[in-house]
C-alpha cells in the first residue's frame, strides 16, 4: 500500500522512514517536497561520468560492479553556479542529496517500510531519464540513492545541485523481511 503524505510525516516522525536532511512539512502556500503520495528528493553534487570507449564490451557477470563503474567513470562535481550540461544522448550516475535509512523491525511482527524512486514528469517532458529499471528500494537500505541519469531530449539539460530530480513513494511490507546484506547499503558514491 502506497502512503500519504501524511503517512509519510508520520513514518518519518516514528523513525520507520529516516531522510537527512529531513524535509520541511508542507505548509499551505509554500513550496513543499511533498506530494499526496510522494516526496521530492533532490541531486546531489556528485556524479560519475562514464567515459565511452574503455571497453570493447562489459559482461556484468564479470567482476565487481563498482569497481567496473568506478574505472569507467570520471568523478566530477556539480559547481552550483554553473551546474552540470548533460548533453542528448549522454548517460551518468549521479546520486540524491538527502540520504534515506528504511530500517528493519528489530522484533517479529514490526512493520516496515520499502520504496521506489520515480522519475519527475517535468524532467521527463524535457527527455531526463531518472533511475531506470532499478526502482526499487529494499527495506533495510540506507544511504544516498544512485540515481541512472539519460538525455534523451534533443538539447543539453542543466542539472544542478538542489534539483528535485526525482521522488520517493514509500509502501507498506507486508510481513517482516530476514535481513538480507546490500553491496549497495551505505554507498557512498555514485558508483556504489
Amino acid at each position: 500500500m502506497i502512503l500519504s503524505n501524511v503517512a509519510i510525516i508520520d513514518a518519518l516522525d516514528s523513525g520507520r522512514l529516516v531522510i537527512d536532511p529531513r524535509p520541511s512539512a508542507p505548509a499551505i502556500g509554500q513550496p513543499s517536497q511533498f506530494n499526496t503520495t510522494a516526496i521530492d528528493l533532490t541531486l546531489g553534487n556528485a556524479l560519475l561520468v562514464l567515459k565511452a570507449g574503455l571497453a570493447a564490451i562489459i559482461d556484468p557477470r564479470q567482476g565487481d560492479m563498482v569497481e567496473t563503474l568506478t574505472r569507467m567513470g570520471d568523478p566530477f562535481t556539480i559547481d552550483p553556479d554553473q551546474g552540470y550540461r548533460l548533453a542528448p544522448g549522454k548517460f551518468i550516475l549521479g546520486r540524491t542529496r538527502e540520504r534515506i535509512s528504511l530500517p528493519l523491525p528489530e522484533e517479529d511482527g514490526g512493520t516496515c517500510l520499502a520504496a521506489r524512486v520515480e522519475g519527475k514528469s517535468s524532467l521527463a517532458r524535457l527527455g531526463l531519464l531518472v533511475h531506470f529499471t532499478a526502482p526499487t528500494i529494499h527495506a533495510g537500505f540506507e544511504g544516498a540513492i544512485t540515481l541512472e541519469m539519460m538525455n534523451l531530449g534533443p538539447v543539453p539539460i542543466l542539472l544542478t545541485p538542489g534539483l528535485s530530480v526525482c521522488q520517493l513513494i514509500v509502501e507498506e511490507v507486508l510481513g517482516t523481511p530476514m535481513a538480507r546484506p546490500s553491496r549497495y547499503q551505505g554507498q557512498q558514491n555514485p558508483a556504489g
